[in-house]
């Protein structure tokens, strides 16, 4: 026996889950790289079709916005849009979190509780980094997708919803089957139309369109001016690799707006950059490498952040520098060069605190450094 939920059921329930989300303009979550534009085309044709997708991305790509943007353009737009983190949901409460339970199903259940499934009804449910889910949760979701129907903890009878499914995952699903951890039913499932969504580093070109986005955004809500990000900001952001994607862009931005500090966002992004490095280091396997270029590797991250930090502490005087590592001035201006540290932006801060220019490493002689550094070394 089945039981369908009723308006009257679903209003008095349900989670005002949208918390004010404000959808970006289409033209900012697509952008204009060829791969996005050619996502849009199929989004556009799947999100009128109620059958269950399957987006699949690096972590902060816009998995989140792009199912909800598939959920204002369904017919499932009427219904709430209703997010479940699986990883943050504990195994033990996951069950009455997505399916209720009844009054005196277990101890503390003083009364009943309808879970997120119920909550969706007529709408959609959006279930976030499914390849978390555990293995016996994963059958009771695949009857869910079969036919609509479950139970909550503690009923006889099985109720019937109709929700719209969207899974999202940073994962290979097909190796997480492999290894056993993924169920294959489940999988073809979910896996009627899979949308793979671009990291920022393979679509560069819409990054100054999302610094816009985000400055006029951000700058509203802490009620600041709109900063103008100097070039130098930028041409980083340009060049970076972004292993935080979107999300880690946004971030940037905030720090930004709230301190108005272009050294502050670069020494985050570097920081960033090199815990990523570090964490593929970390990850490799069935790969050889050699020892001692690991170590080479980690010996440049760690120099050019002492560096970073003594440039900055010396307001980017260079010589201060050299003398306090205890190395010559051309072997400064060589570990710089050698780390990707701007000559040009320790100019410019320089002159900024008042203090006469060092001449920019990049456009001095190689020569000519070894010169100065001579000097410096043995004395004029």
């Amino acid at each position: 026996m089945s039981t369908a939920v009723t308006a009257t059921e679903q209003a008095s329930f349900r989670l005002s889950s949208d918390g004010g989300f404000e959808l970006p303009p289409e033209e900012l979550i697509f952008g204009s790289s060829a791969a996005m534009l050619e996502t849009r085309k199929t989004l556009e044709r799947v999100a009128v079709v109620d059958v269950p997708v399957l987006l699949q991305g690096e972590s902060g790509t816009g998995k989140e916005v792009v199912a909800r943007y598939i959920h204002e353009r369904s017919s499932a737009s009427n219904g709430g849009f209703v997010k479940v983190n699986c990883p943050a949901i504990p195994g033990t409460l996951f069950e009455s979190e997505l399916f209720g339970y009844q009054r005196g199903a277990f101890t503390g259940a003083y009364a009943s509780k309808p879970g997120r499934v119920e909550t969706a009804h007529r709408g959609t449910l959006f279930l976030d980094e499914i390849a978390e889910l555990e293995l016996g949760m994963q059958a009771k979701l695949l009857q869910l997708l079969q036919d609509g129907q479950f139970s909550r903890i503690g009923a006889q009878d099985a109720r019937q919803v109709d929700v719209r499914v969207i899974c999202a995952t940073n994962r290979n699903l097909e190796r997480e089957i492999r290894e056993g951890s993924f169920r294959q039913d489940l999988f073809f499932r979910i896996n009627v139309v899979t949308i793979e969504l671009s990291p920022l580093k393979e679509r560069r070109e819409d990054i100054p369109m999302l610094v816009d986005y985000f400055l006029e955004r951000h700058a509203r809500r802490f009620r600041r001016p709109v900063p103008r990000p100097p070039k130098r900001i930028l041409a980083a952001f340009e060049s970076y690799r972004w292993p935080g994607n979107i999300r880690e862009l946004e971030n940037l931005i905030k720090r930004f707006v709230i301190l108005g500090s272009e050294e502050a966002v670069l020494r985050a992004a570097v920081n960033n950059d090199e815990e990523a490095q570090d964490e593929r280091g970390s990850e490799i396997s069935g790969t050889v490498v050699p020892l001692k270029e690991l170590t080479r590797q980690a010996v440049r991250r760690l120099e050019k952040r002492i560096i970073l930090n003594m440039l900055e502490a010396n307001h980017w005087n260079r010589r201060v520098v050299s003398h306090a590592l205890g190395i010559s001035y051309a072997a400064l201006l060589y570990k710089m060069r050698d780390a990707g540290v701007p000559a040009r932006a320790a100019r410019r801060k320089t002159a900024s605190e008042g203090q006469k220019p060092v001449p920019d490493a990049g456009k001095a002689s190689r020569r000519s450094d070894r010169h100065r550094g001579f000097q410096d070394d043995h004395g004029k």
